[in-house]
């Protein structure tokens, strides 16, 4: 008999075991954060999960965890994703690369399949960057791309430094940094992904492989006046922040809507001190930014800063745009692109504009992605979506994929 796929109540299975974790009552969707209650039990589930599959489970010394099929060892084909969420995000957003990995692993190993080269699913730690602020931070810092001291020294919203939370959840600060080691193991690099955007719902096809990511980063804006009280300081004689980050935040989405396909987004700002009827002194924005190519996001970028300092001056404010965190344009392995969409059946190639630790590996090992479709076009949002029949295309897809690499 042919092994099948597993599903229960409508998901797969994986997918249906975590689906009440890190349930957000206040934001909708999922909130799960690294090293807090929800992402913790995540990562025992994966644990769970891996060794029923008769997978060895460690964690390296950036807090990435890996399932090995086999002894672990050069030249690995390596798949999987990411366990946390955005605050309030989507259902399949991570976790559907990391369960259909799973899947796709079990089937093989339903069938008999025996793999001639090392095998392993990893889980990325802080991928969306929700708690610590800078995106892909596991995938980061195992590469280099950050530093283990800039890396530390990040602190969440209780200002709990990275390098702390780290500490108590076993991963020593002085380990944090490249790792040559889990690195040199990796001979390439395949994640799974729902697609974020609506290019397979106009392509009305529920696979595509990744073609490219947009370069993009994040930036705090800093927009200081003068704080005063509500009710005391006369319209006239007011140095107000929020009236200039709020200027300013429409002068972002005015410089992105005049060059062509580019993107930026104010999603979180915060006023010091705060209070309702208190005039604020500081107010801060965080800025995302992408567009095609390294050149177009940094111009982006440039011509942002201006027009919000031009906003912060017209109210007596000053501002000052600041990068917290960059990652260039990727394109994927051209040779390995080519490879999945010709065992698939010539499915699509797509560009996204998500960032993705595939995007990350990218500089250092072959890698590629594939995208499942999802019919509302939405992510990080409760409204991201994923069929039954896609998911489980995506699964197959997997292991026919593995069938030949392996």
């Amino acid at each position: 008999m042919t092994p099948t796929v597993a599903v229960t109540a409508g998901r797969l299975t994986g997918l249906h075991e975590i689906v009440d974790v890190g349930r957000d009552s206040r934001r909708g969707g999922y909130s799960r954060h690294v090293w807090q209650p929800a992402e913790l039990e995540l990562r025992a589930w994966f644990a769970e999960r891996a060794g029923r599959l008769g997978l060895h489970v460690e964690t390296d010394r950036n807090g990435n965890m890996w399932a090995w099929w086999g002894e672990p060892g050069p030249d690995a084909v390596v798949l999987g994703s990411h366990l946390d969420s955005v605050p309030g995000g989507g259902e399949f957003d991570g976790p559907l690369g990391v369960v259909s990995a799973l899947d796709a692993i079990a089937l093989l190993r339903a069938d008999g399949f025996a793999p001639s080269r090392p095998c392993a699913v990893v889980v990325f730690a802080e991928e969306e960057g929700s708690r610590f602020g800078v995106a892909c931070l596991g995938s980061r810092l195992m590469t280099g791309a950050i530093a283990p001291d800039r890396a530390g020294a990040l602190v969440d919203a209780d200002g709990i430094a990275f390098a702390d939370a780290a500490a108590a959840h076993g991963i020593p600060p002085r380990h944090l940094g490249r790792d040559d080691a889990a690195l040199g193991r990796i001979g390439l690099f395949l994640e799974l992904h729902v697609e974020q955007g609506r290019g397979l719902i106009d392509l009305d096809a529920p696979l595509a492989v990744a073609s490219s990511i947009l370069a993009h980063g994040r930036w705090r804006i800093d927009v200081a006046g003068e704080g005063n009280h509500a009710g005391a300081t006369r319209m006239a004689d007011r140095r107000d922040p929020m009236v200039a980050a709020a200027r300013g935040i429409i002068a972002v989405r005015a410089a992105a809507a005049v060059r062509g396909d580019d993107r930026a987004t104010v999603g979180r700002i915060s006023a010091v001190p705060g209070g309702t009827n208190v005039i604020p002194s500081v107010v801060t924005a965080w800025l995302d930014a992408r567009s095609a190519g390294d050149d177009d996001t940094r111009e982006l970028v440039a011509d942002i800063a201006a027009r919000v300092t031009a906003e912060a001056a017209d109210e007596g404010c000053t501002a000052t745009v600041t990068e917290e965190s960059w990652s260039g344009a990727v394109q994927f392995d051209p040779v390995l692109r080519e490879a999945l969409a010709s065992r698939l059946g010539g499915i699509p190639a797509l560009p996204t504009g998500a960032g993705h630790d595939a995007g990350v590996l990218a500089a250092h090992v072959p890698t590629a992605m594939l995208f499942v479709r999802n019919p509302s076009g939405v992510s990080h949002s409760p409204e991201e979506h994923a069929t039954l029949d896609d998911t489980v295309a995506g699964v197959v897809a997997l292991e026919q994929v593995l069938r030949g690499l392996l």
